[in-house]
């Protein structure tokens, strides 16, 4: 020992060492508060996936399913995977791709990247961040946050608390004065630019989770609830300091008992709305509409004739009718029979960077993501939402630089093939 301490080159390193201990010691308040912090949560998740499991440990497994679950035997919602991963992408090398674009735009509105928010409810069943949060982080991102008709927050407070652009998801109710005045509110409330129409839910998917849990909102106090509640007990103590959680924006005619989705949906939405409805929202709606929920030619061309600026090729995320088509597989052919009519955009599984380059490449405008971003904010509230938007933004951007591709506008089907048991794709004229 006598000869380590009087080397010169041990001296040094137990003085570096000695210096970092006690550096270490003086920082260990801060970065154990960094650790736990919501901040400190969404960075250790390197990925989408990671986002998941770190929301599945924040909240109880009932509100986790409600984010998670799907239809029926949940066979669309995995489907949705599948598909993506019977794409493949196709390179091309030796091109300057030392600058890189993401932007793009959207109904004529700019966005940083072409990802933008989708529509969602009970965000404070998740955190207290709830749809301003989501908002927020969207924003920050550059891009739109559609702000649903069922949120826990109203129209006025995220239009307030969060100034950027955004969209309004509607129903048809059946109190067609609801709805009349739903979009007179988003009308008078700035930051609004669009109106989207949900079509396929006429009444709510079979979602067996929410069934076996007991699902409602607001949510009941049961000895299940209270158990699980006691396993996440930051969770609960955020939950107890929360306002209501309810519809906020409908709550002046919602009944006062707690009600599930499919319960809320018999007694409140329009199971007899048609196309002819689509030209009573034009009547009461100036701006941009767009259908979300599309999934055949027929209806994609039902829609351009209805003359609608946009639509979504969507699932529902697989929540609705279990067995339908994945989106990404009904992609190609909706933009077949719209050609250049209107606006297209996909929602359903994206998961990563890939997926929204490979929508994007058939032909979409831009994609829609829902569960990546309640993940996010599940796990880490707004943090965690900003996160989930700046993983798949990165992703995107690496994914278009190694497939040696500089701009949004570049992505065409020639970089992207099929694998598998899916064919090629027949290809229309809104193929770029």
């Amino acid at each position: 020992m006598t000869g380590l301490r009087r080397s010169p080159r041990a001296g040094a390193f137990l003085s570096i060492a000695g210096k970092q201990l006690v550096d270490d010691a003086r920082d260990a308040p801060a970065a154990v508060a960094r650790r736990f912090s919501d901040v400190g949560r969404a960075r250790r998740c390197a990925n989408i996936a990671e986002l998941r499991a770190a929301a599945r440990r924040a909240i109880p497994g009932p509100v986790f399913d409600f984010i998670d679950g799907a239809a029926g035997d949940e066979v669309t919602s995995s489907r949705n995977r599948d598909e993506f991963n019977a794409l493949e992408l196709r390179p091309r090398f030796l091109r300057d791709v030392s600058n890189v674009s993401l932007t793009t735009t959207v109904l004529g509105e700019p966005v940083a990247c072409p990802v933008i928010g989708a529509p969602h409810g009970a965000g404070l069943l998740f955190h207290p961040d709830a749809e301003v949060g989501v908002a927020r982080a969207l924003h920050e991102a550059g891009t739109i946050y559609v702000v649903s008709s069922m949120a826990s927050q109203s129209l006025e407070e995220v239009a307030r608390r969060a100034p950027g652009p955004k969209w309004i998801q509607m129903y048809m109710w059946r109190d067609r004065g609801l709805t009349r005045e739903l979009i007179a509110r988003a009308r008078a409330t700035q930051g609004f630019r669009a109106l989207v129409f949900t079509v396929d839910t006429p009444r709510v998917g079979a979602r067996e989770r929410d069934v076996r849990n007991g699902f409602t909102l607001p949510p009941r106090i049961t000895m299940r609830a209270l158990a699980s509640g006691c396993v996440h007990p930051r969770w609960s103590l955020r939950f107890m300091r929360s306002p209501e959680i309810g519809l906020a924006n409908v709550r002046a005619r919602e009944r006062g008992d707690s009600l599930s989705l499919n319960q809320y949906a018999r007694i409140a939405f329009d199971a007899a709305v048609t196309w002819r409805d689509v030209a009573w929202l034009r009547e009461q709606w100036p701006g941009p509409i767009v259908l979300k929920g599309i999934l055949t030619a027929q209806d994609g061309e039902k829609a351009a004739e209805a003359g609608v600026d946009g639509i979504v090729v969507s699932n529902h995320g697989g929540r609705q009718l279990d067995h339908s088509p994945p989106a990404v597989r009904a992609l190609p052919e909706v933009l077949d029979a719209v050609g250049d009519q209107l606006e297209v955009l996909v929602d359903g599984g994206i998961r990563r960077g890939t997926d929204v380059a490979k929508v994007i490449a058939l032909g979409a405008r831009a994609c829609m993501v829902g569960r990546p971003m309640l993940y996010g904010l599940a796990a880490a509230g707004q943090a965690g939402a900003g996160r989930a938007i700046a993983i798949l933004r990165d992703e995107l951007e690496l994914t278009m630089t190694l497939l040696g591709c500089t701009s949004i506008r570049e992505l065409d089907t020639s970089y992207v093939a099929s694998i598998g048991c899916w064919p090629p794709p027949h290809l229309g004229p809104n193929a770029r």
